[in-house]
């Protein structure tokens, strides 16, 4: 066994679960020299929500944060998480579109592409991860793992060697939930590690308390790289905190290699930053402890705050309980998909609404609609006769890749910012996230009037003839 290699999350992942991804470039900037020095396997930067957050809250341009952590990170492997299909939205896009934005991400210095489908059907996964490996970027391909009575090890042995066999450079088991038992996930490492030729990595979140022991076994079974957070944001719904695993595996056979003191300069950087957090409420104390709900009714952490944030609008705060006992049935009348974005919120919402009308399915979301029309891909198992038909009634199940019925967006999508368009990546960001990316263009043009009007007030300025 080589030494463990270790992913770092605070650039993307761990300031997602603990303060709603809120982390700017600029708080980012004077601290990625020490994180490139590291060692680090890969940086964890870009991604999953932050994306969507730099446009909406930030007024940031996400391709941008890119491009500048790559100026400044010139050593370290930088890493992003792509929703197969469903990009960094929440919809499936069209082929084109994954293409042309999975080709940019790679350009603008993305190396290594941990891509997921909610449902794990690989049929979403196949677009995204080749045209990966075809720009020359590591494609890895991740498991969503989840329990149910339908899911075993050898579920998630098949998905392994599924994945394996469609030209994934790594395979990683996605624990979103903090589900994983220390135990079950060294009998689930060694099997699949058994059947695997490429390396495999473990993410997990310390939701339910688990996720540091659990990562020891999975290490002694053999796992070659495990994501973990610098500690001022690590833990509670984030991932294990850096320092402590390093410290344990100094001196045995997986020592990391990494300096502990030169970690804890990473973490002196970001305490001050956590401090402001719990100082402003935007990080909360309800993230940082152990919620065993999370074993009781697999609802990931960032599922419960929106659950929350769903019943607080309707004054029905005192249905909490209630909506937790409801998500497991709905995910059984849905043929038990993982809880994941999108699938968490889809399973969440109707639960709030079973709950809040008093009767199950009276009102149905759309996306509830179109998942049990297969819009989203393939349940674990099918969904009963009765279920589907009270929920789209006669209308039919479509069993194709749901992205075959989409036809090429790209063109349309281009035609209709022309008035935007800075750089190629501003289409990009307007088919993820329209009336968002529209916004953010106007905000951007309003700015930059601004900067120009100073100029043009400044009294030392020269001007060409």
């Amino acid at each position: 066994m080589s030494q463990v290699k270790i992913t770092e999350t605070i650039l993307r992942d761990a300031h997602q679960s603990l303060i709603a991804t809120r982390l700017r470039t600029e708080e980012m900037l004077p601290i990625l020299k020490q994180i490139d020095k590291i060692g680090y396997h890969a940086i964890e930067m870009w991604g999953g929500a932050t994306f969507d957050t730099s446009l909406r809250f930030l007024n940031e341009d996400p391709w941008e944060r890119l491009r500048t952590i790559r100026k400044n990170v010139t050593h370290t492997k930088l890493q992003m998480l792509l929703r197969g299909q469903n990009l960094l939205g929440y919809k499936h896009y069209a082929d084109d579109v994954v293409v042309e934005f999975v080709k940019k991400a790679v350009a603008n210095g993305i190396d290594i592409i941990r891509i997921f489908d909610a449902l794990n059907d690989p049929r979403n996964l196949r677009v995204a991860l080749e045209t990966a490996k075809k720009e020359g970027a590591h494609a890895q391909a991740a498991i969503s793992y989840t329990i149910s009575p339908v899911h075993t090890t050898e579920t998630f042995v098949a998905m392994a060697k599924e994945f394996e066999s469609m030209g994934a450079d790594s395979i990683a088991i996605k624990d979103m939930s903090g589900l994983l038992t220390p135990y079950v996930a060294y009998e689930l490492v060694k099997r699949i590690k058994s059947e695997i030729k490429v390396p495999l990595e473990m993410h997990s979140h310390a939701t339910s308390g688990l996720a540091s022991m659990m990562y020891l076994k999975a290490i002694e079974a053999g796992v070659d790289i495990i994501d973990t957070a610098i500690s001022p944001f690590a833990l509670g719904t984030s991932q294990p905190p850096t320092e402590p695993i390093v410290a344990t595996l100094q001196g045995t056979e997986f020592d990391t290699g990494l300096s502990l003191d030169e970690l804890n300069v990473i973490a002196e950087y970001f305490t001050p930053i956590r401090e402001r957090g719990l100082e402003t409420g935007l990080l909360s104390n309800k993230m940082l402890g152990v919620n065993i709900q999370t074993l009781l009714y697999q609802v990931p952490g960032g599922m419960l705050s929106n659950l929350v944030s769903q019943l607080t609008a309707q004054n029905a705060l005192n249905k909490f309980d209630d909506v937790l006992k409801e998500v497991p049935r709905v995910r059984k009348d849905l043929g038990y998909p993982p809880l994941v974005t999108p699938t968490s919120q889809i399973i969440g919402t109707q639960a709030v609404f079973n709950v809040i009308s008093g009767q199950r399915y009276k009102i149905i979301p759309n996306e509830v609609k179109a998942y049990v029309k297969g819009m989203y891909g393939k349940p674990t198992i099918p969904i009963e006769d009765e279920i589907v038909r009270k929920i789209i009634g006669d209308e039919e199940v479509i069993t194709c890749r749901p992205a075959d019925l989409i036809p090429p967006e790209m063109k349309k999508l281009k035609e209709e910012i022309k008035e935007y368009i800075e750089q190629d990546e501003d289409v990009l960001s307007y088919a993820l996230f329209p009336q968002v990316a529209i916004n953010y263009f106007k905000y951007r043009d309003i700015n930059r009037y601004k900067i120009d009007e100073d100029l043009v007030n400044r009294d030392d300025m020269t001007y060409p003839v």
